[in-house]
């Protein structure tokens, strides 16, 4: 075998192994599928571990470093419904975890932070608090999550008819 043969072999080598990792619309599916998988089970785990769902410990974490915000601060901060947020703040006051105190004149502000029994759950709740999905989010450099978004958008694109509405709505198992 001469010297350019082998070169060429190694060329052909090099293409297959490129064409072999080259995604497909399967790989992107399952990567999709283990994203919310993960997600998924860190909020089951974080349910059994210390009651409340991810979406709840998420907005108690929020409070545990901002005391005292507004029911529509906190729905903006876990970008959901200032209904859903409401919602589910009333379960964790019922629940003794959180209190809701009126503020002003005419008691229309109404501010929420963590009880004693709230900042314990908080502490003792597995990490990370806010959820897998938005700690990795927070995490990425400027120019990935760009492009991750332009990707996302992307499929979105190609998908077609979607609300644009749902991008308040908690993910389901999170509730």
């Amino acid at each position: 075998m001469t010297a350019k043969m082998i070169k060429l072999e190694t060329l052909a080598g090099r293409a297959v192994k490129a064409k072999a990792s080259a995604p497909t619309p399967l790989d992107a599916l399952k990567r999709l599928r283990i994203l919310m998988q993960t997600a998924q089970r860190h909020s089951a785990w974080t349910k059994q571990q210390c009651g409340v769902t991810g979406a709840q410990l998420w907005l108690m974490k929020e409070l545990q470093e901002v005391p005292d915000l507004r029911v529509g601060e906190l729905a903006e901060r876990l970008s959901i419904h200032q209904t859903t947020a409401s919602n589910m703040l009333n379960g964790l006051v019922r629940r003794k975890l959180l209190v809701k105190r009126r503020h002003g004149a005419d008691q229309r502000v109404v501010t929420v932070s963590l009880t004693k029994e709230g900042a314990l759950v908080v502490a003792s709740a597995p990490q990370p608090a806010r959820g897998v999905l938005p700690e990795a989010l927070r995490s990425m450099d400027q120019a990935k999550l760009r492009d991750l978004t332009r990707g996302l958008q992307a499929l979105l694109d190609e998908i077609g008819s979607t609300e644009e509405a749902f991008g308040n709505d908690p993910l389901p198992f999170t509730m």
